[in-house]
C-alpha cells in the first residue's frame, strides 16, 4: 500500500493504541485484543502485520525514532548538551507524556524484539545528537578526534540510570551535572578516539604476555 494511505492510517492507529494501553496497564496488560477494540483494527490485522505483542512494542519504538527530534544550537557545546540532557529529564518526568514514556522502555526490555528496537532506537538518537560535539569540534570547543557519540552517551546516561536502574530522583540539577561532567570529561581527553585505540592495544598486548 502506498505511504500515506490506508496502511499508515492503520499503523497510527494502532500505535496510539498500544501506547495508551501501556501508559495504562503496562506490558502484563498489553494484548492484541485490547489493541485491536482500542484502535478499531480487526485482530487478524494486527496479527498478520506485526505478529503479536512483542512486535507491537517494537515497532512503536520504530515509530517513535521516525519523528523529528530538534537538534539544539546553542552555540556551545555545555549549552547544547544541557539542552539534550533536560529533553530526557522532560521527557520521562512530564505528567502528560513521561508516563507513556517510560512504559515503553520498561515494555521493550521484555522481549529480545522489543530490546532490538530498543537499542536502534538509542542508536539513532545517539547519532543525531552527536551533531552538537561535531559542532564543538568545528568551532575549536574541542580537538579533532573526539568520539562525538560517546560524549553524548556520558551525558545522558546518569539519567537513564536513575531513571531505569536506581529509580532516584531526577530533576534539573541532575541534568545539568550529567551535561558538565561529559564536557569536562571531553575536554580532558577522555573520548578522544586515539586513547581508545590507545587502551585497546595495551590490553592485547597483556593479553599475549598472558
Amino acid at each position: 500500500m502506498r505511504p500515506g494511505g490506508r496502511s499508515a492510517r492503520v499503523r497510527s492507529a494502532v500505535i496510539e493504541a498500544v501506547l495508551a494501553e501501556l501508559s495504562g496497564g503496562g506490558y502484563e496488560g498489553l494484548t492484541v485484543e485490547t489493541v485491536a477494540t482500542r484502535s478499531g483494527v480487526h485482530k487478524a490485522t494486527i496479527y498478520r502485520r506485526w505478529g503479536g505483542v512483542d512486535g507491537l512494542v517494537a515497532d512503536a519504538l520504530a515509530h517513535s525514532a521516525e519523528a523529528p527530534w530538534p537538534i539544539p544550537d546553542t552555540g556551545t557545546l555545555a549549552g547544547d548538551l544541557q539542552e539534550i540532557t533536560r529533553a530526557v529529564l522532560i521527557g520521562f518526568t512530564d505528567p502528560h507524556l513521561g508516563a507513556t514514556a517510560t512504559a515503553l522502555i520498561n515494555a521493550a526490555l521484555r522481549s529480545t524484539q522489543g530490546a532490538r528496537a530498543l537499542a536502534a532506537f538509542f542508536a539513532a538518537r545517539l547519532t543525531q545528537a552527536a551533531q552538537v560535539v561535531t559542532r564543538a569540534i568545528d568551532r575549536g570547543e574541542l580537538p579533532p578526534g573526539v568520539d562525538a557519540v560517546e560524549v553524548v552517551r556520558a551525558a545522558t546516561a546518569p539519567l537513564y540510570y536513575r531513571l531505569f536502574i536506581t529509580d532516584e530522583p531526577v530533576d534539573d540539577d541532575v541534568a545539568n551535572r550529567a551535561a558538565a561532567a561529559a564536557v569536562a570529561a571531553a575536554r580532558a581527553g577522555v573520548f578522544d578516539t586515539a586513547m581508545g585505540e590507545q587502551q585497546g592495544n595495551t590490553g592485547r598486548k597483556a593479553d599475549e604476555l598472558d
